[in-house]
Order: C-alpha cells, then sequence, then structure tokens
C-alpha cells in the first residue's frame, strides 16, 4: 500500500506540473490584463479597498443579497485564509525554494485585480434560486456576460462541474482537514483519526444550515484568528529580526537564480520557484480561481464596484500579509532547510521562539483556518451544484462533503497537495477563460458605475 501511494503521488506531482506550466502564464497574463483594464485599481485604490472592507457600512444587511457585505467577505477570506497560509507556503519553500516567495507576491498584486473584476462581475450578473437565495459566480457570469451562447453555457457548465470536484476533493475541502490533523499529530501526537472526527463534527454543525450560518460564523472567528496568527507571528519576527534582511535576500536572489541544496532542502530551480510560487498563491489567495466570487455575490453591496474593492483587500490581507508573515518566519528562522514539509515546518519554526505555546498557537491557527476554509468551500461545491442540478442536490451534496472531510484527515500529505493542484487547474481554467472574454465589458461597465460613486 505504501508503494502504491508513493506511485500515486508521483504521478499526481508530474501531472499537477505540466499542467501548471501550462496554467502559470496564463494566470499571469490575464491578471496582467485586467490590471490594465481597470486602470492598476490595485495599487491607485488599496487604501479605498481597505476603508470600504473595514467600514460600518459593510456590516450593515438590507437590500438584495443573502448577507452583509463584511460576512461575505468573511466567507470568501475564511476559504482564502486557511491552511494555504501555514502549510502552502511552507510547501512552496519546500518545493520552491525562498525564490517561491517572490512569485507569490507577484501572483498576489496581479491577483488583486482578478479578485476584483471576480467579485465585480459576480454582483453584476447574480441571479436567484426559485428558494430566493442567491445565485452567484463564474457559472453566472460567464453564461449572462456571454449571452447565454452554446459556447457561453457549455463554459459554465464546464466550470460548475470543475468547481464542485475542487470542493470535495481538491484543497477546499480533504487538504485543510489533511493540514489540520498533521498539525495535532506533530504538536501533541493526536491519531489524525482522532482530530478528523472531531472536525468532521464541527463542520456538519455549521454547513447544514447554509450560507447565512456560514457567514455568521465565519465574520465571527476569521479577524479574530488572523490576529491571534499576526501577533505572535510578529513576537517571532522580533526575535529573529536580525536574519530578516538575510530573508529577504534569499527571495529576491532565488527569484531568478537556482537554490543550492542545503540541509534538509533538496534545492530548486527557477521553473520551481516560479511554478510553487504560482501554485501556491492561488492555493492561498484563489484569485483567477472563481471560487470567491461565489461568496462576494450575496452580499448585501450597494454596488458591484463596492465588493471588487473589498476582494481587493481580501487578496492584499490574505497573500502580502498573512502569507509573508509565514515565509519570513520559515526562512528566518531557518527551519526551511530543516526538512520539514506543511504545517510541521511552521509549527517548529514558532516554537522554536515560544517552546511551550508556539506550536500550541500555530496548532490553533491551523485548525480555525482550516475548519473556516472547509465551511467556505462547502458553500462554493454547493452553489455550483445547484447550477447543474438545482436547490434539491444541496443536503446530499453537504453529506458527501462532510464525509469526505474526514477521509482527508487520514490519506497522505503529498497526495492531497497534488491533487488540489490539478483541481485548481482545472477549476481556473474556465473562469480565466470567462474573464479574458469580459474585459471589455468589465472595464466599460466599470467606468459607468464609478460615476455613481465619485468617492471611490
Amino acid at each position: 500500500m505504501e508503494l502504491l501511494l508513493k506511485n500515486l503521488a508521483q504521478w499526481l506531482d508530474k501531472t499537477a506540473t505540466n499542467i501548471w506550466t501550462i496554467m502559470v502564464p496564463i494566470l499571469f497574463g490575464v491578471g496582467l490584463l485586467l490590471s490594465f483594464r481597470t486602470g492598476f485599481l490595485q495599487f491607485r485604490k488599496l487604501g479605498t479597498a481597505l476603508r470600504v472592507m473595514f467600514s460600518r457600512a459593510s456590516r450593515r444587511k438590507g437590500g438584495e443579497g443573502d448577507v452583509s457585505p463584511f460576512a461575505a467577505v468573511s466567507t470568501a477570506l475564511a476559504a482564502t485564509v486557511g491552511n494555504g497560509n501555514i502549510a502552502g507556503v511552507a510547501t512552496a519553500l519546500y518545493w520552491g525554494g525562498p525564490g517561491a516567495i517572490f512569485w507569490m507576491w507577484i501572483c498576489g498584486f496581479l491577483g488583486m485585480a482578478t479578485k476584483f473584476s471576480e467579485a465585480f462581475l459576480g454582483v453584476l450578473y447574480r441571479e436567484k434560486h426559485p428558494d430566493g437565495t442567491i445565485a452567484g459566480g463564474p457559472m453566472y457570469y460567464i453564461k449572462n456576460g456571454l449571452n447565454r451562447t452554446r459556447f457561453a453555457v457549455f463554459l459554465a457548465g464546464f466550470f460548475a462541474v470543475c468547481g464542485a470536484f475542487a470542493s470535495l476533493f481538491g484543497t477546499g475541502n480533504m487538504m485543510q482537514s489533511n493540514q489540520m490533523s498533521l498539525a495535532f499529530k506533530t504538536q501533541f501526537g493526536i491519531p489524525p483519526v482522532i482530530t478528523g472526527t472531531v472536525i468532521t463534527l464541527f463542520v456538519g454543525l455549521v454547513v447544514i444550515g447554509g450560507i447565512k450560518r456560514i457567514g455568521a460564523v465565519a465574520e465571527r472567528l476569521v479577524p479574530a484568528m488572523i490576529l491571534l496568527y499576526l501577533g505572535a507571528g510578529i513576537i517571532v519576527l522580533i526575535d529573529n529580526i536580525g536574519a530578516l534582511p538575510r530573508a529577504f535576500f534569499l527571495i529576491f536572489e532565488h527569484a531568478f537564480t537556482p537554490a543550492a541544496a542545503t540541509g534538509g532542502f533538496l534545492g530548486a530551480t527557477i521553473k520551481n520557484a516560479i511554478q510553487f510560487g504560482a501554485r501556491r498563491g492561488i492555493l492561498s489567495n484563489e484569485a483567477g480561481l472563481g471560487s470567491a466570487p461565489i461568496a462576494h455575490a450575496a452580499a448585501q453591496t450597494p454596488s458591484p464596484l463596492h465588493q471588487g474593492l473589498i476582494g481587493v483587500s481580501e487578496v492584499f490581507i490574505d497573500t502580502i500579509l498573512v502569507c509573508t508573515f509565514t515565509a519570513l518566519i520559515n526562512l528566518s528562522s531557518g527551519v526551511w532547510t530543516s526538512g520539514l514539509e506543511g504545517s510541521a515546518m511552521t509549527v517548529s519554526a514558532f516554537s522554536r521562539t515560544l517552546p511551550h505555546i508556539g506550536g500550541l498557537i500555530v496548532s490553533t491557527c491551523s485548525f480555525f483556518f482550516g475548519y473556516t476554509t472547509l465551511i467556505g468551500w462547502c458553500y462554493y461545491g454547493e452553489q455550483c451544484l445547484k447550477y447543474l442540478f438545482g436547490i434539491k442536490i444541496a443536503m446530499p451534496y453537504r453529506m458527501v462533503f462532510i464525509a469526505l472531510t474526514f477521509i482527508g484527515s487520514v490519506v497522505s500529505i503529498e497526495i492531497v497537495f497534488f491533487m488540489g493542484d490539478i483541481a485548481n487547474a482545472f477549476m481556473a481554467f474556465p473562469n480565466l477563460i470567462g474573464l479574458l472574454l469580459l474585459s471589455g465589458v468589465l472595464a466599460w461597465r466599470l467606468k459607468e458605475i464609478k460615476e455613481k460613486y465619485p468617492e471611490l
């Protein structure tokens, strides 16, 4: 069995590498085009985006939509600020070296424009299900934005199929429970089957209630868990402050030159740095993946522009802030060359500065990061299947999602990550095509709506 799993992991790795060799230039190219179409809004309007996100108006309910704008972005952040920020960044360092972080930043800055476009179009083209709840996301802006042509209907359906698969078998479900169980096994010696049982129970208690319960939990947990992680991270960085210049040097140096093997680090080529930076970047911030606009579409927002700006803030917090913290912590502490992978690497980095509570903090954050990601992605997959089969599919889907959460907690880490990479690529492809074809409509409608909100 062990040999079978090893061979399967190698095959999945090779497949993911081949797919992402094609997807990386597409992802960066679409992000660059959307940056031009929006006038590089991610740089000009970042302050405005953060102000909109944290304003009192973002917490108000009222108007069309299922949840407040803040609850919607909390659900989106719940799905993005997950174990990709703890384990995904560490895995990028393990396979791609320090240079992968530079390309993760590039993915993040371009991803701000992509996420803006996704959230904007998600609100612009949303519909209602027969039960009155909101139906939104790439399947709707592809279908409606491209005038319901045969190609548009096919592309929208293809996204829905890939989105449902990624939600059940990819990074939104099995990878999260896998890393949560790994963190508790590494730190406390708790068997994965026990952690998996607890995770499955807690996920089931929330997702059965749908988007309103998911949003209510997310808007309370997400800010608290981010502050806890960043607060502890600041302590670790202060302790390693002398090593920070070297950490930044390594990031920029190995973005363009290979990283040699050292300690438990096997070395990495420039191609690996770019690939794993992009793969872990999209795993973390989901910009271009097409998942987040499903949550943003449910917001009771004044306009698509408001929700688009909140999408910019989402990527900034996730990638530029939280992922950078994890990268600098692992680099400055030296554990990136230890041979550890995933959340185990980050646990080790925190424990060096905070020997008695560091591992507990990371394990706790891993649990809640993963937990909120699980409940967010459950909603994404449900909306994809509702698009394909109608609202009656919701409860059977939730039961299958809960069961797979447990399975993910007890399988191999490599298999889960590589399978998630493949699922992400297939999900992103139809969404990126849709964004490319709708970029002209986006620029036109953005200009039109901006005239109504000159303060933005």
